[in-house]
Order: C-alpha cells, then structure tokens, then sequence
C-alpha cells in the first residue's frame, strides 16, 4: 500500500492541476467574449421613405453620399399599405435591404465608389412600376 501512495497523490495533484487549467481558460474566454465591445459603423447615413400614399415612388428620387460605407435608411409609413424595401445597384454592387411591412423600416449598408447609382423597391415589380431613384456618389 505504501508504495502506492506516492503515484496516487501524483495523480490527485494532476487532476487537480489539469481541472484548475480547463476552468481559468473557459473563464478569461468568457470574459473577454463579453466585455470585448463591438466595431462602431462608421460612415453616412442616408435616411428616405417610401410613398406615405401607397404611390410606387420614394419621397425622394435624388440622393448624394460620399464615397466609403453608406447605409440607408428607408422608412415604410404605416399608411403606405404595401410592402417595400431598399436596394442599390450599379458599379459592382447589388445588394438588396430587407422587404419590411408598412410602419417598419428597411436598412441597407453598402460601400460605395465615386458614380452613380441607382436605388429601388426590390419588392414583385415595384422597380419596373417606378419606384427608383439615382444615388450619386461624389
């Protein structure tokens, strides 16, 4: 029995030594997953709507932004009574925001080069009904 002792307190000592590890690793993983703060969005903000008549059409059909990261802001009033979204393409970039219900808002970040643009509905055939408008990046 004696000479068993020394390789069972060995072994205790691992154990514990290897627990204490696996526990402070998952710990300052932990920490540094929550307390690690978020890239701030950096850029122009662009804010537009929808028709607050229903009318396939943007209040505005002319926009301007700066080149870099610019995100757009489309409100869809309540009133409007259908559906819509924002969407930009031209110059390598075609992205589509998402398609909202009336009373909620469509966003849309997009990086952007010097030209123009061309922003729309992407909902069924909004686009080919009209609801467009030129984004000019200068």
């Amino acid at each position: 029995m004696s000479r068993f002792l020394p390789i069972l307190c060995i072994s205790a000592v691992g154990v514990v030594l290897l627990a204490g590890c696996g526990g402070s690793s998952n710990n300052s993983q932990t920490a540094a997953a929550t307390t690690t703060p978020a890239p701030a969005k950096k850029g122009q903000v662009i804010h537009l709507s929808a028709d607050p008549g229903g009318a396939l059409r943007f209040t505005q059909s002319k926009l301007t932004a700066k080149p870099g990261t610019v995100t757009l802001v489309m409100k869809n009033p309540s009133s409007s009574g259908v559906q819509h979204g924002i969407a930009v393409e031209g110059n390598g970039v075609d992205k589509d925001g998402p398609i909202v219900q009336p009373g909620n808002t469509s966003t849309l970040t997009v990086n952007l080069k010097p030209g123009k643009y061309e922003f729309y509905c992407p909902f069924d055939a909004h686009k080919a009904e009209g609801m467009t408008g030129t984004l000019t990046v200068r």
